[in-house]
Parts: C-alpha cells; structure tokens; sequence
C-alpha cells in the first residue's frame, strides 16, 4: 500500500488543521468533558481542544474526569505482564534504539530455543502469567527467519513449572504479510502489537534510515494485513519525543477510526513509551520533541477519555513515582520486573539493552505497590481463550457488561499469586485488596467470584469466567 492509498485515512494536513483552529474557552473544554462522562467517546476536533488547554484548573478537570472514566470501566484491575526479548539481532538502522544495525557496541544475540524455555520458566517462577515476546526485525536465516518468531512462541506455550504455564503470549515483531499474519494467528497469539514510533513522515524518514522498517508505508498498513488475516486484538503505539505529541495522538487516533470503519473495532491497545536513552544512540537522549511530564499525564487522560474502552499500557521505561501519579488517569496494562535485552532474565543484567528503564523494581514489589494503593493487580487471560475478542469484547465493554467478567477474573488470578508467590507481607496487602474490592461487586458478582477464590483456595488453578 502505498502513500497515496493511505491518504483517505491517514491525513496530515487535516491533523495541522485542527491543531491550528482557535482555542476552546472554558465553557466549550467543560462542555467537552461532560461528554466523555458519557464514556462515548470523542472526535478528533474535541481531542484537539483538550490537547491545547493549559490552565491548572482545567487540567485538573481533564484528570478529574480521566480518573471518573477509568474507575467506570476498569474499576481498580491493573493487568500485569513482562516482556520476552528474544533477539537483538536487526537489519534496521534507528538512530534512538540501541539494536540499530551499526550499533557495535552491543554482542548481537538470537536466543535458542533451550535459552527462550529457560528465560520463560524463570518468568513463571516470578508469577508472570502473560509475555509480551519482543525481537529484533531481523531473524537470522540460519534460524529460518519468520519460522524462528513462530518455533519460539511454542517453546514458550511447551514451558510448564510446578506453579503454572504462561497462559497467553502477545507479540511485537517486524510488520508481515498476510499469509505469515495467518500463521501468527494459528501460532494461539494474544494481541499483535506494532508501535509506529511517529506518523510524521518527515520525521519517520530522518530517524528510520536504513532497513525495512524505513518503508513508511509498509509499516503503517501492517494491522490492516494483520487484521485481514483474522488476528482481531491489535495494539498501536507512539514513541513520544520524536514529534510534537498534539500530532501524534490525533494521527494514531486517526489509524484507530481507520480500522474501527474498516474492520469493525479499532486497537485493543495503546501503547504510550516515551523516548529513552538507549546505548550509543545519541538521539534517544535528546529527543527532538520530549514530552514534559505533565504534558505526558495530559496526553495519557486525553486517550482514556477519547478512546474509553481502549487499555492503555505503560512500561517500565517511566519511572515508578511517574507510573503511579498515572495509574488513575486511564493506565489498565503495565510492565513489570522488565528485561530488554535476550537471556535478560536468566543473566539478570541488562547488558544488550534495547533502551534504559526507569522502574527497576521486581514484580512482587510492583505487586505490593500496586495492593497498598487499593488495585487489583490482575493476570487474567480469560477473554483470548474463551474468543473474547476484537468486536466480541468491545460489545460486552461498551455496555459494561465485560466487568462482570473481569472483577472476578482479576481476583482470581491475584489470589493465585498471593497463595504461590508472594511473602506473607505482599499476601497481607492482597487479601486487603481482595477484601475491599468483593465490597464493590454486586450480590450476584461477588457469589461467583467468591466461588472462584474458594476454588483458588482448595488447590485449583487457571479457574476463570
């Protein structure tokens, strides 16, 4: 697909446009945030507006009404995950990512099967339930390419420890063709994830210089083959730093309306990183358009009220006091205990690594954090094995329905952590936690996820609805 075919949809001087029209005032911004109390949803001039407002007390109002969108539809569930690196190896050349081709800085490694097994089991030994699996856009021939992405999701699905397996395994790799989107799919994936880093052509060109990944084109249309192949859960992301944020959120929110026409639903997720820097790429550590912190809580607030039944995902890459001050303003996914380089895990260095994190602490103490502060830290996979999925979660999301799935799940799943994982002073916060949130469920929802946690434990596992 080519530049011109992705104009109907993808249209920068309609962005400029509307970013260049004139103010709301108070009473139009106030107007705008009364509606998405709605939880319907926001179109890209209203969008626009809540991007330019900078009064303190408006801003508060944005969050204000963030905070009273996500608790509507999430409640307190925060799904935990970590992702997988399995290889650096790449053809790209990135000037702000550390697996950039010209990079020599760093040893080039593709783990094996044996060492892929090795790094699951020790994410299963954390408690980890769901991985994101991460590689390089480079798999060696000697490997067999695409067919190494595909030998490496059954090696970690084959993995079982005395505590349980990884249940579901999203995937970040290269953007494919539809027949190989068709294997992915068969491969039992969870949500294919593909950021675009930025949509200002311009800009994608002066930082993608080299590799496949320059093609802008080829990149942009990637969720379309993958939703043509029939993968329906997909995740979008910007690399914010690269160009003003302003653009970049209405052009991913225009991708988003391109494949909520074209295929009926639009991204399961949204990924939100912010440039980091990463080793001997000068420019991740003086990014051209940085996002201030406020702007990035503001940018954060402003998807969750636009996009409400969207999840939201931050990593690891902001720090731990910045991932709490957003965990309200609409965050429902977040990294933890991450590794972003091959063999990470077992190594336990981050020598290799794509990018530099700013939350360093292990799973069990982000599950601890998460406990103190009244959430639900939450493993369900429940939706990707019952065929929950793309149009069919939206239908039961939009009437609110999908909570009565996922409040007892949530439980569920945590109180499994607690009982196998977790130090007596984490199982004390847990049960906390658990305790305060059956007290929100209504009769009929707490007897069913009551019979679940009871199920958890007599010694059942993986129990869900």
């Amino acid at each position: 697909m080519s530049e011109s075919d992705t104009q109907s949809w993808l249209n920068p001087g309609a962005v400029a446009a509307i970013l260049a029209a004139p103010p709301a005032d108070p009473i139009q911004i106030r107007a705008i945030l009364q509606k998405a109390r709605a939880l319907a949803g926001l179109d890209f001039q209203e969008v626009a507006a809540l991007s330019r407002i900078s009064d303190p007390e408006l801003v508060q109002e944005l969050f204000a009404t963030a905070r009273e969108v996500k608790e509507t539809i999430y409640g307190r569930r925060m799904v935990l995950f970590a992702p997988l690196y399995i290889s650096n190896v790449c053809g790209n050349e990135c000037t702000y990512c550390a697996f950039s081709r010209s990079n020599k800085g760093i040893a080039r490694h593709a783990l094996s099967m044996d060492e892929i097994q090795r790094e699951t089991a020790q994410l299963i030994e954390q408690g980890q339930k769901r991985l994101l699996l991460v590689a390089g856009e480079g798999y060696p021939a000697s490997k067999g390419g695409f067919q190494y992405v595909l030998d490496s999701i059954a090696a970690v699905y084959d993995v079982t420890r005395h505590h349980g397996n990884i249940r579901r395994l999203n995937v970040n790799v290269a953007p494919l063709s539809v027949d190989e989107f068709k294997q992915l799919r068969d491969a039992s994936i969870g949500t294919y994830q593909l950021f675009q880093e930025t949509y200002h052509r311009p800009t994608y060109a002066a930082v993608h210089l080299g590799g496949k990944k320059a093609d802008f084109d080829w990149r942009v249309t990637a969720m379309d083959r993958a939703m043509a192949a029939g993968i329906d859960d997909v995740g979008l992301g910007v690399l914010f730093g690269l160009y003003d944020w302003r653009f970049e959120l209405l052009s991913l929110l225009q991708h988003n309306a391109h494949l909520e026409e074209s295929f009926g639903v639009g991204c399961h997720t949204i990924s939100v990183p912010r440039m980091e820097p990463a080793e001997n790429a000068p420019l991740a550590a003086t990014p051209p358009a940085r996002v201030s912190d406020e702007d990035f809580k503001k940018l954060i607030a402003i998807l969750r009220v636009a996009v409400p039944y969207t999840g939201i995902i931050l990593s690891t890459r902001e720090s731990a006091e910045m991932r709490r001050s957003c965990y309200d303003l609409g965050v429902s996914q977040i990294s933890a205990g991450s590794r972003t380089n091959p063999g990470g895990y077992s190594a336990g260095t981050d020598a290799t690594a794509q990018f530099q994190l700013g939350d360093h602490r292990s799973l069990e103490e982000i599950v601890r954090d998460l406990a103190t502060m009244g959430y639900i830290p939450s493993f369900c996979t429940a939706c990707y094995r019952l065929g929950r999925t793309g149009k069919d979660f939206m239908d039961l999301a939009k009437p609110g329905l999908i909570k009565r799935k996922c409040d007892p799940n949530a439980v569920t799943t945590f109180l499994e952590y607690l009982t196998d994982y977790a130090c007596e002073e984490t199982r004390a916060a847990g049960e906390v936690a658990i305790e305060a949130e059956l007290g929100k469920m209504d009769a009929k929802v707490r007897a069913n996820a009551e019979r679940m946690l009871n199920n958890i434990r007599i010694g059942k596992r993986d129990v869900f609805c």
